[in-house]
């Protein structure tokens, strides 16, 4: 016999830790399943060459692409899921992505929820994971029900130099929401020590609010909550009518275990999710679980992202740089009726990680002096929804990830407005706009993307929505076709916006949470 639980979640990152800490309190039996263990607390986690250059801390797991060829993705499987690694940019989506929006290449549909319906869980949301930010200076800031919890993190002096660059220039720039645990005001006592390796890298401090420092070390304060590490889901079965989940198959190193539970909760990451409901297909459900709409594995996103770097004359001496966006290109501009995304920082680069992705070398520059010579940006676009982007299995239960980039001449004109504003910089007492030297993409050329296996914003295989024959689930994350399963990491996007979907998936777990209590009563 299984050992049987009230509730199982699967997976402990944005989605699942986020939910194991909201239905802690309930007093429910609640078991929490993660592939995974802990990050070792250890010097590497702040070492760049160790994360960066060794990918000491990313899966050894092989994919496939379209073609067939290897593809090694980035990511992590531990408790707290990517958001051990993630730079932590937590962002609302705007209201009108919620809608149906017109792009250049195609219409980025409606979400079955307003963005009025998320709003409390946002702000609850925020609240939870300690958001540092500033409202209303983003000028597509959607309205929010509660000013940030914590002050925006401060720009350091050539961060600002460029913010005050670009207010003079008309633009509007605004401090990245940032979820860390930081205390300016009283450095001494600041868990933060707004170090050089934040973006990317495991906290070696627990100051980053991830989802295992904020959320699952929390529910596990909770007697009634069981975490198992090590234990990947292979497969999910079902009853003889296929309407309920009765069996969670798990491999625990090298041992099978079976666990039951009357509410299965799915948050293994876009691409890990659609994969395990398609390992489990049987007699009722042969295209997959919950897979009668054929949708499960499609419309897979993950942005059109572009890591760029501005390099100058002067050196950059930032530490912490993360601390500045844009967004007036956002919905488009004077000249360009369509969005074009948003524009941010990562994390300072630094000579190991660019050997990392051998970018071409600047005339008269070493990696070195680049990195020190460089702001690094982040660019992100929305990439619109495909059938045929999508994860699929092969005939060994590998995962396969097919991706055709769409909606790429936004991407192209965002890239155009940056280096025109880096052009435009005047504020440096030496060299005035003489400065700047040319922007260079952080791969081979300028224009070449974050590859494939760049997969940290991955969302959109499970989708959500009203009709069974479109989408997988219902608007509270309920699979259509099945009385218990539910699915609460950002599998269920219908569309991608052009932010970071962190805060999202953490804000849409609260809101399943409050239904999954309404149902567990």
């Amino acid at each position: 016999m299984a050992t049987r639980y009230d509730v199982a979640i699967i997976g402990t990152g944005a989605g699942g830790g986020t939910l194991a800490y909201a239905l802690a309190p309930t007093g429910k039996k609640i078991l929490v399943l993660e592939r995974g263990d802990y990050v070792p607390r250890e010097k590497d986690n702040w070492d760049t060459r160790a994360v960066n250059l060794e990918g000491k801390y990313a899966t050894k797991e092989v994919w496939r692409d379209r073609d067939g060829r290897e593809l090694h993705p980035h990511t992590n499987y531990y408790i707290g899921g990517n958001t051990k690694f993630y730079g932590a940019a937590l962002f609302r989506l705007r209201r009108e992505d919620f809608g149906e929006v017109k792009h250049d290449g195609g219409v980025s549909p409606a979400w079955p929820i307003a963005y009025e319906d998320l709003e409390p869980y946002y702000t609850r949301a925020e609240q939870l994971y300690h958001v540092h930010g500033e409202r209303g200076v983003d000028p597509t800031d959607p309205p929010a029900g509660a000013p940030y919890p914590h002050p925006p993190v401060s720009h350091e002096p050539r961060i600002q130099q460029l913010a005050d660059d670009w207010a003079r220039l008309g633009r509007r720039p605004f401090h990245v929401p940032l979820g860390v645990m930081l205390d300016e005001a009283n450095p001494r006592k600041s868990a933060c020590i707004r170090c050089a390796t934040c973006d990317g890298h495991p906290c070696l401090v627990n100051a980053k609010s991830d989802a295992q420092v904020v959320c699952v070390d929390r529910a596990l304060e909770h007697a009634n909550v069981t975490l198992l590490t090590n234990a990947h889901v292979k497969r999910l079965e079902t009853s003889a009518s296929g309407r309920e989940v009765t069996r969670i198959v798990v491999d625990r190193q090298g041992a099978t275990e079976t666990y039951a539970a009357d509410v299965v909760v799915v948050a293994c990451g876009a691409i890990n999710s659609a994969a395990l409901l398609l390992r489990s297909a049987n007699e009722r459900h042969p295209r997959g679980l919950a897979n009668g709409s054929d949708v499960v594995g499609r419309h897979y996103m993950g942005h059109v992202n572009s890591v760029l770097m501005a390099l100058s004359r002067c050196p950059n001496p930032t530490v912490f740089q993360k601390t500045l966006a844009l967004n007036d290109f956002y919905f488009g501009s004077e000249e360009w009726d369509y969005p074009m995304g948003h524009i941010s920082f990562v994390g300072k680069l630094d000579g190991d990680t660019l050997r990392a992705g051998a970018p071409a070398i600047a005339p008269g520059f070493t990696l070195d002096l680049m990195a020190r010579h460089s702001l690094d940006f982040w660019l992100t676009s929305e990439d619109l929804p495909d059938p045929d982007n999508r994860v699929t299995l092969d005939r060994e239960g590998n995962i396969v990830l097919a991706y055709r980039p769409n909606n790429e001449e936004g991407h192209r004109r965002l890239t155009a407005e940056l280096k025109r504003l880096m052009k435009a910089q005047t504020k440096c007492t030496v060299h005035g706009h003489e400065c700047h030297e040319g922007l260079f993409a952080r791969n081979l050329y300028l224009g070449q993307r974050i590859p494939l296996a760049g997969v940290a914003h991955q969302n959109g295989t499970v989708r959500f929505g009203r009709d069974p024959k479109t989408s997988v689930l219902d608007v509270t994350c309920k699979a259509h076709e099945l009385d218990n399963l539910y699915v609460v990491d950002a599998s269920f996007f219908p569309s991608s916006a052009a932010v970071n979907p962190a805060l999202t998936i953490m804000a849409n777990a609260l809101r399943v949470g409050d239904h999954l209590k309404g149902r567990l009563r």
